[in-house]
């Protein structure tokens, strides 16, 4: 096995990784590029950002994803079911063996890398690729560490990405021939059979949201960022709801764009990088975003360009709704150079609501928040995941990112409502989906009225102002905002048949009610009086 690089005292035989051609050790991102050209794995667009294809899979493959279940103590914190689907440690051992296997006499690329920009709560994390461009996004991604941390890192958990390896359903016990196995036991998670990158990022995201807990840290997904005055905001929401697009203020430093943790002493970023969706992105909305995705080193999914001059069309829906965009942290000019910051001042909850009902603003008050953060109501978005149409579909998931909660949600839940209490936080709802309508009929509430409505809060211009209960919710909505339009600030009022608002809000609620059942015997009355009820 020939090794370049800069490779660890630990080996790959610790994993039974054996027989390699070659093992590309700790590549830099300009080291990457050249390989991901030389292997004609990908383009380079006309700003030298790396542009690629994820093949089958544009987006996440929630159906093909599983935990081993030993059947001990450890696994039976897991929240079995839908979203964590166990597999016997002998079928994991199986596809273990297949895929070190696989990976004989093949190149491969390993980043030596950390999660959690804590100087104490942190993990080490190798990520080992068949491809020099999963290699670049997950070095793009995490946190990158010196030549000389390097030199003595030893990984607490490993990722195994082979893209190019199908397994066997009928022989290994999966719903297809795409995995994404995690393995807490033994520390390793393997993703097979699918190119989408996203899922190397949401493993890691699970892994944290498996250990963070047991140390009294919520793990949040979430964007976070802090203004002038140390005044820290959080920003909850599934793909597609304007997490990164929101928190990317050029009036405010950015810690983290999508996941985070809350300990003792504040709020820290997960990851050393952000993973925006592009489509339809423009300079003029979303700057900084923009001017990330137009560097050297940057990883974009599935756009489409022009193979003459490189040049990018992040308007084409061609290949896919879920176009990608993945870079370090450090292309945002006001980000968090630490990657950490005080406790949060506000909390907002962004829901896309496809029914057009929900209030573009509300106030909540605590159990409000614990009654929606619970429900995670949103719509999912095209493309975020695999058999996703064009049309929005409304969903609820958990914490907003049930697919990613190895733990029950009651252990999230009691964390956020604790630390919520503790430290006087406001809570926000902010619905960035329809107004006047739902989807179809209604228009998508405009970014700079929800930049404008952000700002208030953050500012406390809407501290001193007037508020009214909403009709169906009971949702506290202000009378008046600055640089909002009143008249948007209350949903029954942008509707031209206010029945028809009438009709989808009770639908909306019913919805609600449904999905709370699994929760109601575990929560307390007064967050069962917070839920909406049908007029």
């Amino acid at each position: 096995m020939q090794n370049l690089g800069i490779p660890s005292e630990i080996d790959l035989a610790q994993v039974q990784i054996v027989n390699i051609k070659t093992a590309h050790w700790n590549f830099s991102s300009p080291a990457l590029v050249e390989q991901v050209i030389l292997r004609q794995e990908g383009d380079l667009s006309n700003d030298g950002a790396v542009m690629v294809s994820t093949g089958q899979y544009t987006g996440r493959s929630p159906n093909d994803k599983f935990i081993v279940n030993y059947g001990n103590e450890d696994d039976e914190s897991i929240w079995w079911g839908k979203v964590n689907r166990p597999i016997s440690p002998d079928k994991f051992d199986q596809i273990f063996r297949k895929v070190t296997a696989y990976l004989q006499n093949r190149d491969v690329f390993i980043q030596d890398l950390q999660v959690g920009a804590h100087p104490v709560h942190r993990l080490s994390i190798r990520v080992i690729t068949e491809k020099a461009w999963h290699s670049l996004f997950s070095r793009d991604l995490l946190i990158r560490l010196s030549p000389e941390k390097l030199a003595e890192f030893r990984p607490e958990y490993t990722i195994i990405h082979v893209p190019d390896f199908l397994a066997i359903p009928a022989e290994d016990g999966t719903s297809s021939g795409t995995f994404i196995i995690v393995n807490f036991t033994k520390r390793l998670v393997l993703i097979g059979g699918t190119g989408y990158a996203g899922e190397i990022k949401k493993s890691v995201f699970t892994l944290m949201n498996y250990l963070m807990p047991r140390r009294g840290i919520l793990s949040m997904h979430c964007s976070a960022n802090v203004g002038d005055r140390g005044d820290v905001a959080l920003f909850f929401g599934l793909s597609g709801t304007g997490k990164t697009t929101l928190s990317s203020d050029p009036d405010r430093r950015l810690i983290g764009d999508d996941e985070h943790g809350w300990a003792d002493d504040g709020v820290f970023n997960f990851e050393g990088g952000c993973y925006a969706k592009t489509i339809r992105l423009k300079p003029e909305l979303e700057p900084l975003i923009w001017q990330a995705t137009h560097r050297f080193g940057a990883v974009l999914e599935n756009v489409v360009y022009n193979p003459l001059n490189r040049s990018i069309d992040f308007d084409s829906d061609r290949r896919t709704e879920n176009t990608r965009g993945a870079y370090p942290i450090d292309y945002i000019q006001n980000h968090v150079l630490e990657g950490h910051a005080g406790h949060p001042k506000n909390i907002f909850f962004l829901t896309a609501d496809a029914f057009g009902v929900l209030p573009p603003l509300a106030k909540l008050t605590s159990e409000q928040a614990m009654y929606y953060f619970l429900s995670g109501y949103t719509s999912k978005l095209a493309g975020t995941e695999k058999g996703l149409s064009k049309e929005p579909q409304a969903t609820f998931s958990t914490c907003f990112g049930a697919p990613f909660l190895p733990l029950e949600p009651g252990v999230y839940a009691s964390l956020l409502g604790d630390k919520i209490q503790k430290h006087g936080v406001q809570v926000w709802l902010i619905n960035t989906g329809w107004s006047g309508g739902a989807f179809g009929s209604g228009s998508r509430i405009r970014l700079p009225y929800t930049r404008s409505m952000i700002r208030a809060a953050l500012t406390g211009q809407l501290d001193y102002a007037a508020f009214q209960t909403e009709d169906y919710f009971g949702l506290s909505i202000p009378r008046s905002c600055p640089g909002v339009p009143p008249e948007i600030l209350s949903p029954a009022n942008t509707w031209q048949n206010r029945s028809e608002y009438d009709v989808l809000a009770r639908a909306l609620i019913e919805r609600f009610t449904e999905n709370f059942e699994q929760f109601r015997s575990n929560v307390s009355p007064q967050i069962m009086d917070a839920a909406p009820t049908v007029h």
